[in-house]
């Protein structure tokens, strides 16, 4: 990722302001705002502003006056139990503001997160950057043959470096294309097509801009998906960098979920049946499980 002279010189900018304020503060976010942090080749992700901290959960559970009603550890152990039990809305008083750089076909994918307030960067008004995304070669992989949504063997040699070439060829030509589609011709009349129908030929690998503003406890499930590591891995290292920000946000909410969310498992009627048998010492298999064969594999692959 590259960032223009301008673009160094407002961020500096605005982290050289400071303001007096009431309103409650986390020394952790104040120390990543407006911070742009590298995501793939060209992306980025960056936080823009922010309301709450760890505190503002308890409080908002408590409905009480003011700050430090009870002591650090039962706050701690108040946000635990919000966790633990799906209580929702006192996380719902955080909120947090991204700006993030990204490809086209990872924001289709991001933008079924419905829980949020976004506003994308405009190909009517403005002309895209020639930026795409071009895999690194470890991260080539062919079609899983068990996953019909996920990726199996790397590919090697000639044919990562084929479809290396072919990516970079497509982009750099379409984009070849959109330019010449913009540009007008005084000497032959040509006027140049309208931005908005031009920017159906960009590819999808294009970089697109969003501001994305988003409560606590939908950007957790935002994490809980796409941090997972099933996730694609496109949209899986903007996740894992949204993590560490809000880890170092609200570090008693992002423990609680670590606990009993990222690092939990969901088990099924059925699963929960086998694990009981399992303990009584029965031998159960596929067959007898009661499940089907999907589930069986995924019940292997957590349990054994």
């Amino acid at each position: 990722m590259s960032l223009t002279p301008d673009q160094l010189a407002e961020i500096d900018a605005q982290r050289s302001t400071h303001q007096t304020t009431l309103r409650a503060t986390s020394a952790g976010m104040e120390a990543r705002l407006y911070q742009a942090h590298p995501v793939l080749d060209h992306g980025l992700i960056r936080v823009i502003d922010y309301m709450g901290d760890d505190a503002a959960i308890c409080q908002a559970a408590r409905v009480s006056y003011g700050r430090g009603t009870k002591a650090v550890s039962d706050d701690r152990g108040l946000i635990r139990y919000l966790m633990r039990h799906w209580h929702s809305t006192p996380f719902e008083m955080c909120e947090v503001k991204f700006h993030v750089k990204l490809p086209i076909f990872v924001a289709r994918q991001w933008i079924r997160h419905r829980t949020a307030n976004v506003n994308e960067y405009s190909a009517r008004y403005s002309v895209m950057d020639r930026e795409f995304y071009i895999p690194a070669p470890e991260h080539l992989a062919a079609q899983s043959v068990v996953n019909n949504q996920g990726r199996g063997q790397v590919l090697q040699g000639a044919e990562a470096a084929r479809v290396l070439d072919l990516l970079r060829e497509d982009a750099m030509r379409a984009y070849d294309h959109y330019e010449d589609m913009l540009t007008p011709d005084a000497d032959t009349g040509k006027l140049g097509l309208a931005r908005e129908l031009a920017r159906m030929n960009l590819p999808a690998n294009v970089y697109t801009q969003w501001y994305w503003k988003i409560d606590l406890h939908n950007l957790f499930h935002f994490l809980r998906l796409r941090a997972d590591v099933h996730a694609q891995y496109e949209i899986r290292v903007y996740a894992q960098i949204m993590g560490d920000i809000v880890k170092d946000w609200v570090p008693q909410a992002y423990e609680a979920f670590e606990d009993y969310r990222l690092g939990a498992v969901s088990v099924s009627a059925k699963a929960k049946e086998v694990l009981k048998r399992r303990l009584k010492g029965e031998i159960v298999t596929e067959a007898n499980s009661g499940m089907s064969k999907g589930e069986w594999r995924e019940f292997v692959e957590e349990w054994g």
